[in-house]
């Protein structure tokens, strides 16, 4: 049985940007051992999540998917936590995750585990899961490209993506934190 969060909220994003200031707004709030949970489908927004999130942080490298490596580590610029960044896709259990030894590293960074639901619960009593949904196809009328999922474009025409956190454990006892898409 799946416990029930301590609170979830969610927020409208219509482009890149804005996940990624709604993200670098998250920032001040985590702290060295926090877990994050991304979920969304193909092209939702869970790396240009992630980008936002290691901004705030102020995380050296330019932070790309971790797809290919599964794990990308980026140490802090000043006194803050690092930034592990895990693509958990291809791992087809909570064993395989085991494997990477995310425990060694999670105590001096946020972790933040795109696709890890179902995978990654069991490395920490506490999480915060990060939901990215948004709607199918981009609003034509049929044809070829009708229901496909796309990416954020560069024109500014975004479909609006829904962002839901949830807080679990003791560590989100007390409520989300205020956070602002200015």
């Amino acid at each position: 049985m799946t416990a029930a969060p301590e609170w979830s909220v969610a927020y409208d994003v219509g482009s890149a940007a804005r996940l990624q200031a709604l993200a670098a707004g998250l920032a001040p709030h985590l702290r060295a051992g926090d877990l994050l949970v991304l979920s969304g489908e193909l092209g939702a927004g869970k790396t240009t999540f992630t980008q936002g999130l290691g901004r705030g942080l102020a995380v050296q490298d330019r932070i790309i998917s971790p797809t290919f490596v599964l794990v990308r580590q980026h140490p802090a610029a000043g006194g803050g936590p690092g930034l592990i960044h895990v693509d958990a896709y291809r791992l087809e259990s909570a064993a395989a995750v085991d494997d990477l030894d995310l425990e060694a590293t999670m105590g001096a960074n946020v972790t933040v585990v795109e696709w890890g639901a179902g995978r990654v619960e069991h490395l920490s009593g506490s999480r915060l899961r990060v939901d990215i949904a948004r709607p199918l196809g981009g609003g034509g009328t049929g044809g070829a490209g009708a229901g496909l999922i796309t990416d954020f474009d560069d024109d500014g025409e975004d479909e609006v993506r829904t962002i839901t956190l949830s807080g679990f454990g003791p560590r989100w006892h007390g409520g989300p934190p205020a956070l602002s898409l200015d």
